[in-house]
């Protein structure tokens, strides 16, 4: 039985752990799919890369605002397919080559990681072979999470897509159903509407990204609706494939929408379910994920966890500095690190972009926590005026001694303007003192976070 100092379960952020400080360690990675995890293969990167052109497509079409008259000749999908992966599969690939045959002090084994006991792992191959079971002085599981599927389309039999596998379509369909009204779906409604396929979006909720701020999520679901059918409070009950290839959906509220490929965005699970946590004494939390403590410590002495797998916040940034908080743990366990949650911030590369820090105004009424808000308009600041921008804001909350509480941004470049408030947070500056203590570049863009912060004042 292969015995190792340490085994990690999972190549995305996990395999980052490892630098030169372990090259005197015996280490094992454990990997079930490809090598690289979701963010390079399925998710950050191979998406921002559809995104921005369908950014650009966005950009052709809303050319005439600027007395500019433009238009898209042709969208050719597998020359955007193929620039995205051709760039992304060799990346995995040389990562995967690295490891399995450049770096001596790692063992490689490729298939699924399930628990035999304490720090005991079998590893069923991806090739079908004999299992093989190892065992470790210490285990971190970083083993990420999967695309969820309703049961009503799960147990339809109908063919359908996730974030996985829809960006390698063949050919692009006319018509799309997406399931789902959270980021994933948004943004793959841009993708796919921008490039000129007849976009539905079915979510059971009331609105699109409900978990943003109240006002974000109302203005984008109304912005949305200007430019594909968006159907709320229809959660799919029946799916159904014709003859002719088409899926039909039934939802909630006995309608049905037609659609020639159909797209499941509906969130993703943590894979601590499928690693049988249980016979090292694990207990997954109630949301099925790995309990672990600010030190990223699970209660099962010398196990480690991070990313999807049991972080609240499935985001890579998240993943990749839990990543070097078990790093410096694992290497100075007398003196550990914790891992710091405070202003965690996101972002949603739609069109329009949406961003987002701290806390949301709806919490802070709940919560009866005073307040101080400011809703400004891109289109009041010169660059935004510039743009013709009619529908970007930025929000910012602040306690009423200048505390920022949390900002949220819907329009161009959001996920970069927000940098400055998440900054501004971590080191406890006061709105006053960021908006009057520094030059602002006129006419540029960060002026709309200038005057957000100078026109703070109390709720109604």
């Amino acid at each position: 039985m292969p015995h190792h100092d340490l085994v990690i379960i999972g190549s995305g952020s996990g395999n980052s752990i490892l630098d030169p400080r372990f090259d005197g360690w015996d280490v094992a990675i454990v990997e079930h799919g490809v090598f690289g995890g979701t963010c390079l293969n399925v998710g950050c990167i191979p998406t921002k890369m559809y995104v921005y052109a369908s950014d650009v497509a966005q950009t052709v079409r809303e050319a005439s605002t600027y007395g500019i008259d433009a238009s898209i000749d042709k969208v050719r999908w597998p020359d955007i397919r193929d620039r995205v992966f051709s760039r992304i599969d060799p990346i995995a690939a040389g990562g995967r080559r690295y490891r399995a045959t450049e770096s001596p002090n790692v063992t490689l084994y490729e298939g699924h990681a399930a628990f035999t006991g304490e720090r005991e792992i079998a590893v069923a191959p991806t090739d079908g072979a004999a299992a093989t079971t190892i065992t470790a002085d210490r285990v971190v599981i970083a083993a990420g999470s999967r695309p969820t599927i309703p049961p009503a389309i799960a147990e339809a039999g109908v063919p359908f897509h996730t974030s996985d596998d829809v960006m390698r379509l063949d050919d692009l369909p006319q018509r799309m159903i997406i399931v789902g009204g959270g980021y994933i779906a948004a943004e793959f409604a841009h993708v796919f509407d921008a490039l000129g396929v007849e976009v539905t979006v079915v979510t059971r909720g009331s609105a699109l990204l409900r978990d943003q701020d109240e006002l974000v999520s109302e203005r984008f679901t109304a912005l949305a609706r200007g430019r594909f059918a968006v159907h709320t409070d229809a959660a799919p009950t029946a799916a159904e494939q014709r003859a002719d290839g088409t899926i039909v959906l039934t939802c909630r509220d006995g309608g049905t929408i037609e659609g020639d490929v159909l797209l499941v965005a509906t969130g993703r699970a943590p894979n601590g379910d499928r690693m049988d946590v249980s016979r090292t004494g694990l207990e997954l939390t109630d949301d099925g994920r790995v309990p672990v403590d600010e030190y990223q410590r699970t209660p099962v002495e010398g196990i480690w966890a991070l990313g999807d797998v049991s972080s609240p916040y499935q985001l890579k940034h998240v993943a990749n500095h839990e990543a070097k908080v078990v790093q410096h743990n694992l290497l100075h366990p007398d003196a550990p690190r914790a891992t710091s949650h405070r202003f965690v911030p996101s972002a949603v590369f739609s069109h329009p972009q949406v961003a987002a820090v701290g806390q949301r105004e709806q919490d802070l009424r709940a919560a009866g926590t005073p307040y101080l808000v400011k809703v400004q308009a891109y289109g009041d600041v010169a660059f935004g005026w510039a743009m013709e921008d009619t529908s970007g804001f930025a929000k910012v909350l602040a306690s009423p001694d200048g505390t920022l509480l949390g900002a949220h941004f819907m329009g161009p470049q959001a996920s970069s303007l927000i940098q400055v408030l998440v900054q501004a947070m971590v080191f406890g500056q006061k709105a006053h003192e960021i908006a009057a203590g520094q030059y602002w570049i006129h006419p540029a863009l960060p002026e709309l976070i200038e005057n957000a912060l100078l026109g703070l004042a109390a709720p109604a």
